[in-house]
């Protein structure tokens, strides 16, 4: 498949959350535990321990099933397609009523992660939300979102 309609699921945030948790988790250890004689040990009795245990698994499980999940967006002339490993769901740009990109409204909004693509299918009473913050080279994605756009406004 072509790269640059290829465009992956955002993985940053997992790595980021599953990083600093670990690291909380490893100095609050090593404060926790007890220098005595010259050796290390640790207190395994604390409650606090084993809640940040919990929190390092849970964020580093979710890590990898999304991982494993290996979700991506596929833009193609005709069809847009959300892919993960399990299912695939595919969207035709000629059965899209409309599509709305929303902008940016102040300069100190001028985050892009609160952008949203809404598009409005003819057979589907729900609105489709894409977030392009969600997916890597979210500039190139959305260009390709605007294309779609004016290809819609123009039938």
């Amino acid at each position: 498949m072509d790269d640059k309609n290829n465009f992956k699921y955002n993985m940053s945030f997992y790595y980021q959350s599953t990083i600093i948790y670990f690291v909380v988790f490893v100095i609050y250890l090593v404060i926790r535990g007890q220098f005595i004689e010259d050796s290390y040990t640790l207190v395994t009795k604390d409650p606090i321990i084993y809640f940040f245990g919990i929190i390092v698994l849970v964020s580093l499980v979710s890590l990898l099933f999304n991982l494993y999940k290996n979700k991506h967006l596929h833009i193609a002339d005709d069809e847009i397609q959300f892919i993960d490993r399990f299912k695939k769901r595919s969207f035709l740009i000629k059965e899209m009523e409309s599509m709305k990109i929303s902008k940016l409204k102040t300069a100190r909004l001028s985050n892009k992660a609160f952008r949203l693509i809404r598009i409005k299918l003819n057979n589907r009473r729900r609105l489709l939300v894409v977030r392009p913050y969600d997916y890597e080279n979210q500039n190139e994605l959305l260009a390709r979102f605007q294309e779609i756009k004016e290809r819609i406004e123009n039938r």
